[in-house]
């Protein structure tokens, strides 16, 4: 069942529709699956789809609810912008909003207050153009104690645990998370792509939490042991020392050893390598660059490095 959660009238003859697809079968918990927030970023429509499909198909396996929430960002969708256009901004620091009379704090506030109280959220994003990501959770510490058992669940390749102070308060999932409602924050893949891989693995995973939660009975693949990073990790930042294309020589995924070359930047005008990338430490290279041109400064890449790891 199709149903609007906001509805505004814009100029020209237009609305701005945020709409939900709700998946009931009886009485039981309720689990949401929210993508669309950065309109550049589409890996999570693959999942909403597969998701649908598995559910619609199988109806009588399903205890409880679940909502997919495809595009709450439908307009940066349509015209491939990351924020909301015509606003310049980023949707995704708007939130918890307010019933103010401003669209963008109406639009957050009426997504939270619809996305409160369910047992668990799932918030999908992808990377931008730029960079690719292994599948991942990603949780402020603050809320560690309760998410990374969830995400333990997950399929996810990694779970990262940020600080505190690197997360924006301002967030769909900083928001939902405190107010008592569970929210993962999944990132993977590329920006402006679909990763078919990637969404099949997340769907599994969402299936598997809904198995955890009782909400499933159906078959599910096994699942991962996730990567879980605390207190102790590091990461590692691979920044070009040129400018230059790049050219990768490691998948994201893969582990590197200290020294080891992740891709090397060149000058095609010249027939020349400027640089190689390297590992500065062993560990886990769980973002790459995607897109080759690139400035001195320009991302190249994330090495997490376990604690226990040699330097």
């Amino acid at each position: 069942m199709v149903e609007d959660i906001v509805s505004i009238r814009l100029p020209v003859d237009e609305t701005f529709r945020i709409r939900k697809n709700v998946i009931r079968n009886g009485a039981g918990k309720r689990l949401c699956v929210v993508t669309g927030i950065h309109g550049d970023e589409l890996e999570g429509q693959y999942v909403c789809f597969l998701l649908n499909c598995i559910l619609n198909q199988n109806p009588e396996l399903l205890h409880g609810s679940v909502e997919i929430y495809p595009a709450v960002n439908p307009l940066g969708i349509g015209s491939i912008e990351r924020g909301i256009p015509g606003f310049d901004i980023d949707m995704n620091r708007t939130f918890p909003g307010s019933d103010a009379d401003v669209m963008t704090e109406s639009i957050a506030h009426a997504l939270v207050d619809d996305l409160a109280g369910a047992d668990a959220v799932f918030d999908i994003h992808a990377s931008n153009i730029f960079l690719t990501e292994i599948p991942q959770v990603r949780i402020n510490e603050l809320h560690r104690d309760t998410l990374v058992p969830l995400a333990r669940q997950a399929n996810m390749d990694l779970v990262w645990v940020h600080a505190n102070s690197t997360v924006l308060e301002s967030t769909l999932a900083y928001s939902l998370n405190s107010i008592g409602t569970p929210c993962l924050v999944v990132e993977m893949g590329v920006g402006m792509r679909l990763t078919g891989e990637y969404g099949e693995q997340l769907t599994n995973g969402i299936l598997n939490v809904m198995k955890q939660l009782g909400m499933w009975d159906g078959e599910i693949a096994s699942v991962k042991t996730p990567i879980v990073s605390d207190g102790q990790d590091e990461v590692i930042f691979l920044n070009a020392q040129s400018s230059g294309m790049f050219m990768k020589t490691k998948r994201h995924g893969s582990w590197v050893g200290k020294g080891e070359t992740v891709g090397y930047v060149f000058d095609p005008f010249e027939g020349k390598v400027v640089e190689y990338v390297t590992a500065a430490k062993s560990g886990l290279l769980f973002t790459i660059r995607e897109y080759p041109l690139v400035d001195k400064g320009s991302l190249m890449g994330r090495i997490l490095v376990r604690g226990t790891e040699e330097a």
